[in-house]
């Protein structure tokens, strides 16, 4: 197992549109770690899955509470000194500002590939409430990130999941190893 910050917990964020592979990806990375595991679908409310299912966009408004509630939840792990994979859509800046504020050293990956690809996989899964329907509001909706966001890293998808799976934790080990490089001096 990788050496932890001595000061604060990891808090890494696997994201992208639904259908990306985010909940896999982040699993696979708490498991590495033996880090808790957090899927931000699971902070939704039942009032915000059932519109979802009726083929509605969530509104900035709609996903104020659930930030909220990520967030709380976050900061509680964060005090008990876990870090945390989480698998968060992160669709706009000002929302991922929202995790870099938390006490966590915090990485974001990015994961994208076509809409095609995309829709292909959304369409294959089973037992979610995302419907097809919503991909093209969220890639409306979905920043990329920004130049002045480096803490981001971008990753095509359009490959074998455990490919996909394996860059990230390499570059997981690369970003902890560099941060306690940086605890020592």
């Amino acid at each position: 197992m990788t050496q932890l910050s001595k000061t604060r917990p990891y808090l890494f964020i696997v994201m992208g549109v639904s259908g990306t592979g985010k909940s896999s990806v982040a699993k696979h990375i708490s498991d590495e770690f033996s880090w808790c595991y957090v899927d931000a679908d699971d902070f939704h409310s039942p009032q915000a899955k059932k519109h979802m299912a009726e083929n509605k966009p969530l509104t900035d408004e709609m996903r104020t509470p659930w930030l909220l509630s990520i967030t709380e939840h976050l900061v509680l792990l964060s005090l008990q000194g876990h870090s945390v994979a989480l698998a968060y859509s992160g669709l706009k800046s000002t929302q991922r500002n929202l995790f870099r504020e938390l006490p966590f050293y915090c990485h974001f990956f990015s994961l994208v590939a076509s809409k095609d690809v995309i829709a292909k996989r959304i369409s294959q899964r089973k037992n979610h409430f995302f419907p097809l329907a919503l991909l093209d509001s969220q890639f409306a909706a979905m920043e990329p990130p920004l130049p002045s966001e480096q803490d981001v890293s971008v990753i095509d998808i359009e490959r074998p999941l455990e490919l996909v799976a394996n860059e990230l934790t390499k570059l997981a080990k690369q970003i902890i190893r560099k941060k306690n490089n940086e605890q020592i001096f």
